[in-house]
């Protein structure tokens, strides 16, 4: 059918007579059902899903453990807050938290319903065990859209222009973003000159280094392009900042649960953090959110910090049958189909002069879209116009960064599948 029919644009009308207008919409996609990597919209159209609901289904849409899991708890209890009582469920996923989140058991788990509210927790946390004020974060960086977590956010001016003030004490440096060097030089002949910034231009010229509680960052840049900072980055940031006891707080939203072909994408390069945010792909679309800190930082008193709503008892569910499959099965197949995908995204970089940059690890893959290789000037037109003729033809992508593609496609996805999404990812780069 045309995309889209005649039900869609109903629908879509009367959206825009009663939903607030600050939804994003990239492509009119009205979405009714979805199983594994598809969904159809209300007119029956069929969509190879490459965006996981934003990196959120990760056992992909309506997984029949999942289902069952979300409808026995149902039966059972559906809410009581944990801020105010025991419940088992809710101990269960911060006990397998703690277990899979890098550093070992010796954590303790705070449970909320988004990332957002994981990253503020984060903040707060980090705040006041250290009893310091200040956060260092990343330019590009993405942490959410609440007033804390905005203050931290440094991808787009859209999303805290009119909002201002933020929290304050929020200071934003260079990310270890190569392809686009702040300082105009290469790796590894760079020698980290984005990592010594902080030490020497930051703590020297700005800020002593003892007023931070913390650093900030995600180990791959999701919203600001899928972004892979280069080895050996992290590991020199730690070693920098550790003489100094400024916390590590690892945003895994995006790039946790499994997507990069491990748990948590940090583990790639071997770092530790102090405290981890998770969400997303935690619950396979359940809301869920989770800060896990190191047991010693864990001190905030009773009554410090709540959620209502924070480890829903059927959001909890999910996750340990999302958690279940991730380990069984879906890390695995993120590392064979992603480096499936890659391999064949590759050709794309070879064949066409406006595939600037490709980057990825598992199921968690970029592609930067330039005028020029060699002045590397964004194209956001065409970029934008690849993901919307992707979306006619039947698959769906979301933008990333200023001018990247991203494919996120739920962890189920098979290689045939992959093909297929392909298949129409290369038609729409023929026809540019």
């Amino acid at each position: 059918m045309s995309i889209p029919g005649e039900k869609a644009k109903a629908l879509i009308e009367r959206d825009h007579r009663y939903i607030s207008g600050c939804y994003i919409r990239p492509y009119p996609a009205v979405i009714a059902t979805g199983s594994g990597v598809k969904v159809w919209d209300v007119d029956g159209n069929e969509f190879i899903d490459c965006t996981a609901g934003i990196a959120v289904v990760a056992a992909g849409h309506c997984h029949p453990k999942i289902v069952e899991a979300i409808c026995t708890q149902a039966k059972r209890l559906i809410h009581m807050s944990g801020t105010d009582f025991y419940y088992p469920i809710q101990v269960e996923v911060a006990a397998k938290l703690a277990e899979i989140v890098p550093g070992g058991e010796n954590r303790k788990v705070f449970l909320c319903n988004s990332g957002t509210e994981a990253v503020e927790a984060c903040m707060k946390l980090a705040r006041y065990a250290t009893r310091r004020t200040k956060f260092l974060a990343f330019f590009g960086a993405f942490h959410g859209r609440t007033c804390g977590a905005l203050s931290l956010t440094a991808s787009k001016n859209v999303q805290r222009r009119g909002f201002g003030p933020l929290v304050p004490g929020v200071i934003h440096i260079p990310y270890g973003y190569c392809y686009r060097c702040a300082y105009n030089l290469e790796y590894p002949s760079c020698d980290f000159a984005c990592v010594h910034y902080i030490e020497d231009v930051i703590f020297k010229k700005h800020t002593s280094p003892e007023e931070f509680a913390a650093l900030v960052f995600e180990p791959i840049q999701g919203e600001g392009g899928y972004v892979i900072p280069p080895e050996g980055y992290f590991q020199a940031l730690r070693d920098m900042l550790k003489p100094y006891e400024i916390l590590l707080v690892d945003d895994e939203v995006q790039s946790g649960m499994g997507r990069t072909g491990k748990m948590f994408a940090i583990e790639h390069w071997g770092v530790i953090p102090d405290v981890v945010a998770v969400a997303k792909g935690i619950a396979s679309g359940m809301p869920l959110g989770a800060c896990v800190a190191r047991s010693a930082l864990s001190t905030w008193e009773s009554g410090a910090h709540a959620s209502t709503f924070g480890g829903n008892p059927v959001s909890c569910a999910a996750a340990l049958a999302t958690i279940s499959l991730l380990e069984e099965e879906l890390i695995e197949n993120a590392n064979e189909v992603g480096q499936f995908m890659l391999t064949q995204l590759q050709k794309a970089k070879d064949r066409y002069e406006f595939v600037g940059d490709l980057r990825g690890r598992g199921l968690m893959i970029g592609l930067e879209i330039v005028k020029d290789r060699k002045t590397r000037e964004p194209a956001v037109e065409l970029r934008d116009r690849i993901v919307n003729e992707c979306f006619s033809k039947g698959l769906l992508l979301l933008g990333t960064g200023e001018t990247g593609v991203r494919f996120s496609p739920p962890l189920v996805i098979s290689r045939e599948e992959a093909s297929r999404a392909l298949d129409i990812f290369f038609d729409v780069l023929q026809g540019i």
